[in-house]
């Protein structure tokens, strides 16, 4: 069994802070939801399952070299979406504009990045987005995404993308940075994780 790695840009601290302030009062409200925790909240470009311990170096010089060729960007959470039928919804996600169409581009290259060595992304079709709740069933989407339309974060600047890898536990998710992909002008290129 191989590693499952992502590439995504994670939200700077008062960023989190901002989305957190709006979302915490509202977790408890639906038990048909379960919220993604914070330290989850990242803006995905890329995911890879079971890629090859011996994939990972080559992965992160493409990656790297991918990632560089994009200038940093500014990029704020705001508007809702969701993944499913609106009468079935599965995920509920908070949009990204602006910075939308530079984490596309992103993921373009990022995805290319992966196939060039071996670690195949998967193949849904990308929307710049932050999952904010799963579904544990079924649900009718029109009344939360209302309250989510109604939020609008700070503006923040994207100046690195993280690999990550994801280890499932039975409480969920563990997400370890692999490595910190700089986009132009930002750093000398990736550099490996410290934790």
């Amino acid at each position: 069994m191989g590693l499952r790695l992502f590439v995504a840009a994670q939200l700077s601290e008062p960023v989190q802070q901002h989305l957190l302030t709006f979302v915490e009062p509202r977790m408890g409200a639906d038990e048909r939801l379960r919220w993604s925790p914070p330290e989850q909240w990242h803006l995905t470009t890329a995911f890879f399952g079971d890629v090859a311990e011996r994939v990972v170096e080559p992965l992160i010089e493409e990656l790297a070299a991918a990632v560089a060729r994009s200038a940093p960007f500014e990029a704020r959470l705001r508007g809702a979406g969701f993944f499913g039928r609106p009468e079935a919804a599965r995920v509920l996600w908070l949009a990204v504009d602006p910075g939308a169409e530079e984490l596309s581009a992103l993921s373009r290259r990022t995805r290319n990045a992966g196939s060039r060595v071996g670690a195949d992304p998967d193949g849904a079709a990308f929307t710049a987005h932050l999952t904010l709740a799963r579904a544990r069933q079924r649900f009718e989407v029109g009344r939360w995404l209302g309250i989510l339309q109604t939020y609008s974060g700070p503006v923040f600047e994207i100046s690195e993308l993280l690999l990550f890898s994801s280890r499932l536990h039975s409480t969920g998710a563990r997400h370890e940075v692999l490595a910190r992909l700089p986009l132009a002008g930002h750093g000398t290129g990736a550099t490996g994780s410290t934790h």
